[in-house]
């Protein structure tokens, strides 16, 4: 059962960062300026603030989030690919 439980809690991780729409709609738009040093520290989700990047008229933020963006993309494949990794392996 473990296989199981562990393919769908990456799945449904993988979904929600997957979710950017309802995400900007009903999330807040906010920006931190400064890097979190701490968990305790404020922070934004990263598809808010690459579309706070994408929203900003200057050529350089337009790169950083094409980069955040390829990062999300990135980080979704690999949950994703981990989790049939998993699936197919404990099957």
């Amino acid at each position: 059962a473990i296989p199981g439980i562990m393919t769908g809690m990456i799945l449904g991780l993988s979904r929600a960062i997957g979710e950017t729409a309802p995400l900007i709609t009903l999330g807040a738009l906010t920006y931190v300026s400064f890097v979190p040093t701490s968990p305790n520290d404020r922070f934004t989700a990263v598809p808010i603030q690459v579309f706070n990047w994408v929203s900003r008229p200057q050529e350089e933020f337009q790169h950083v989030a094409a980069a955040g963006i390829l990062i999300l993309l990135g980080v979704l494949l690999a949950m994703n690919a981990l989790a049939i990794w998993i699936r197919g392996r404990y099957e």
